[in-house]
């Protein structure tokens, strides 16, 4: 394994192929408006899973570097995709990973625009120097709402719901030891196992009411906490956040804080670190698209600005390893970066 190693809120529902963004009321990103009951979760603004093979089936067709490949099959037959740029194999590699659950989804909604980015002269040799493998949906049964349980009590109207867990009820973020579903066995075989793989981001949402120093979030970030990880792979670990952490503070409508994460191995944070020795990151915006108790729930006004912050970790973090600038990194902000609490009780 190598290792050289607000205050504006954007808002509007971000849809595939168009960027659109609806003008909000301008304030901190964090303070952005909770679902509350006061609206309709409409869970149709939202990629379906037939919309995103298309969509990755045409950027394929457009952009010479990319690669799609279909690495296994959800519980219920959906394909599972893997977008690859991989010019030179000595290249240092990074792996972004979305949608563990299927409730939290703007991440995957960031990283089609990314792809969607990396044929376009914004990104224009970016690829040259850094391999790119983006797994933009692992768990696509729950993110359907295509599972073997009810959901009759979660919040998105009309029939499709999105949940946490894949259609036999098991959290995918707790499967990666025994690797028993076939959404994680698939990451494992056909990603992890099969490329020299240097970094990972895992996206994530959390609820919508941890704060840092007495401001909403707009999302938490977390290195392997496992006492079993290697140092080297810990140092990278803590890099890699360095760049997310810088690119989004610099903008006027981040806020991030430190995950209370734990320590076990089922977790792909700590896991993958410790098995592949890749130096991971769990990121965790602020907000679920779905949720059988409310209070988890983000409004959709604020769907722009999480989307825009996916997109700003992926390309920050992209070019930080592909300039080799990720090495030169300070991680002594990890000392002073406050874990985040709740600031209501959460159900």
């Amino acid at each position: 394994m190598k290792k050289t190693m607000m205050t504006m809120a954007i808002a509007g529902a971000l849809t595939l192929g168009a960027t659109q963004v609806a003008p909000m009321q301008t304030e901190a990103v964090g303070n952005g408006p909770g679902y509350g009951g006061n609206e309709t979760i409409n869970t149709s603004i939202l990629t379906s899973h037939s919309e995103m093979a298309a969509f990755l089936r045409k950027q394929e067709a457009k952009q010479k570097d990319m690669q799609l490949e279909v690495i296994g099959q959800s519980m219920k037959g959906r394909d599972l995709f893997l977008v690859k740029y991989m010019k030179n194999p000595d290249n240092p590699t990074i792996l972004f990973l979305t949608q563990q659950h299927g409730n939290e989804a703007l991440t995957t909604e960031g990283a089609l625009d990314f792809i969607k980015s990396l044929g376009t002269g914004k990104m224009k040799g970016v690829t040259d120097n850094v391999n790119i493998l983006i797994v933009p949906r692992l768990n696509p049964d729950g993110a359907a709402g295509d599972v073997n349980f009810s959901l009759d009590d979660y919040v998105a109207s009309g029939d499709h719901h999105l949940t946490r867990y894949n259609a036999n009820g098991v959290d995918l973020n707790r499967d990666h030891v025994t690797r028993i579903q076939p959404e994680t066995k698939a990451l494992h075989d056909n990603v992890l196992s099969a490329y020299d793989i240097d970094y990972m981001i895992d996206l994530h949402h959390q609820g919508p009411n941890s704060e840092v120093d007495g401001e909403l979030v707009s999302g938490s970030i977390l290195y392997p906490t496992t006492p079993n990880v290697s140092d080297d792979v810990l140092a990278g670990s803590k890099q890699l956040g360095a760049v997310v952490y810088d690119a989004i503070s610099k903008k006027g409508w981040g806020h991030i804080g430190k995950y209370p994460g734990g320590s076990a191995e089922t977790i792909s944070r700590n896991g993958i670190a410790v098995e592949y020795g890749i130096s991971t990151i769990l990121f965790e915006m602020r907000g679920m698209a779905d949720h059988e108790y409310p209070s988890y729930v983000l409004g959709q006004k604020s769907n722009g600005y999480l989307i825009k912050q996916t997109v700003t970790t992926l390309e920050s973090t992209t070019r930080a390893i592909a300039d080799g600038s990720i090495h030169s990194k300070d991680t002594s902000f990890w000392d002073d970066l406050p874990t985040q609490t709740s600031r209501q009780s959460e159900e």
